[in-house]
């Protein structure tokens, strides 16, 4: 069935489009061996920010990863059909986050043959140890339940039970890979803007808003490019989900505000006065936060209202801002952030570097070409079985254009019939002889 993706229905287009990400990724790869060469002297890390950019993106990619169980547990749980349609979306999307996830991590260890160490002197009490566990079984869950809901539609037939029992055993694993990864850091006491007991719980409600999210920025893609319907019941029912989760992640940021400040503590207000006002003189992170409050600024307004969530202009718009400023909070700030005071109370700055920008360029290149692939299949299968998620698409007109196509391509050219009202007098005449 993957053939369908790189032959049926392409275009130069799409080509383009693959060609360009591959592309990105030698340049991410090339960036990536420079690295290798000359160490981490190369990016922004040092001794006291142990972990930079790449750690910040594998945080905020198991969120994303994480955020389409807001479509599987409705579906496979409680029935809800309006999301049969883009269920596979969000599993699909699973995939390519938790790829980019654990490439972050390879490209931070330094000897990609280090990662074995997790596995070959696997210790329980750390929670590295079970990140590395349940990503790859969350990948695995959505490889398996997203191909085999895909083939069987493709065949015309009912998945199998084995396929439900796997989907919903996925969704435990939904949510653990982003509470392990909230306890990786809670659990450090030497880092006071990681020590909350908040914090899983502020990851789990960024997950729910920024994956659907992206998942309706995909289906509006879709939409604009293939004519895909993702159903309006779906689409509203997800926008409702995320106006709950992006709201109450919002609270949770301000509830961290009135801890430390209210309370006075120095550790706690520390990491929160570097980001977003500057301290001790280092403020290079300031205007991103600027930014992160206007995107949650402009989020809420648009999200709350029933009538502006409802408008799919809005929505979009909407929906591009919650997922930009959780991006800036937790993909960017948040592990430099924690990590900007040293033991001795100093603020280190974090310089970025072109060779880390170009290889987390690199990772993103790879995650979009296998969304893209993965959607690709998604639409051409949902195109020649779904009829109602192409309501504008021409069906009788269908065979005939590839037919046409294909002669076109092979230099076929079709005989001209007779018209049948010439033929009918001839016939009439023989009769009457």
């Amino acid at each position: 069935m993957i053939e369908k993706a790189l032959v049926k229905r392409t275009s130069k287009s799409y080509w383009a489009w693959i060609v360009f990400l591959l592309a990105l990724i030698a340049v991410g790869f090339a960036a990536y061996i420079y690295q290798m060469v000359n160490g981490f002297a190369v990016t922004g890390m040092s001794r006291d920010i142990s972990w930079g950019l790449y750690i910040g993106h594998l945080t905020f990619f198991v969120g994303v990863a994480a955020g389409g169980v807001m479509i599987v547990l409705p579906y496979y749980l409680h029935n809800v059909h309006e999301y049969g349609r883009i269920t596979v979306v969000g599993e699909f999307l699973a995939i390519p986050a938790v790829i980019a996830a654990m490439l972050f991590v390879v490209v931070d260890v330094g000897s990609p043959m280090k990662l074995f160490n997790v596995y070959l002197y696997f210790t329980p009490h750390s929670m590295l140890c079970w990140d590395a566990t349940v990503l790859p079984c969350y990948l695995l869950l959505n490889l398996i339940v997203g191909y085999s809901v895909l083939q069987a539609e493709n065949k015309g037939v009912k998945y199998g039970k084995i396929v439900k029992t796997l989907a919903i055993i996925s969704i435990p694993f939904a949510f653990s890979i982003h509470i392990v990864t909230a306890w990786l850091y809670s659990g450090l006491p030497s880092r006071h803007y990681f020590l909350t007991a908040m914090l899983p719980a502020k990851f789990l409600a960024s997950a729910f808003a920024t994956g659907p999210s992206l998942i309706i920025l995909i289906c509006f893609l879709l939409n604009k490019l293939t004519g895909f319907d993702a159903g309006k019941k779906a689409i509203n029912m997800l926008a409702t989900t995320i106006a709950y989760a992006y709201t109450a992640t919002i609270f949770m940021i301000v509830c961290e505000f009135f801890t430390a400040f209210y309370s006075n503590v120095p550790s706690h207000m520390t990491a929160l006065q570097y980001l977003f006002h500057g301290l001790h003189g280092h403020a290079q992170f300031v205007p991103l936060m600027m930014l992160f409050v206007v995107l949650a600024i402009v989020s809420l307004v648009l999200l709350i209202p029933r009538q502006t969530r409802t408008n799919y202009k809005v929505l979009g718009i909407a929906c591009a801002c919650v997922f930009l400023s959780m991006y800036i909070e937790k993909g960017l700030t948040f592990v430099i952030g924690g990590l900007s005071e040293s033991p001795f109370g100093e603020i280190v700055p974090y310089h970025v570097t072109a060779i880390e920008v170009m290889v987390i360029i690199g990772v993103l290149a790879i995650a979009m070409l296998i969304a893209s692939i993965l959607f690709k299949l998604v639409v051409v299968v949902k195109k020649d079985m779904d009829v109602e998620a192409f309501p504008q698409e021409d069906r009788a007109a269908v065979p005939m254009k590839y037919v046409a196509e294909y002669n076109a391509a092979n230099g076929i050219v079709e005989e001209a019939k007779a018209p049948k009202a010439a033929e009918e007098p001839e016939a009439e005449e023989a009769k009457t002889e």
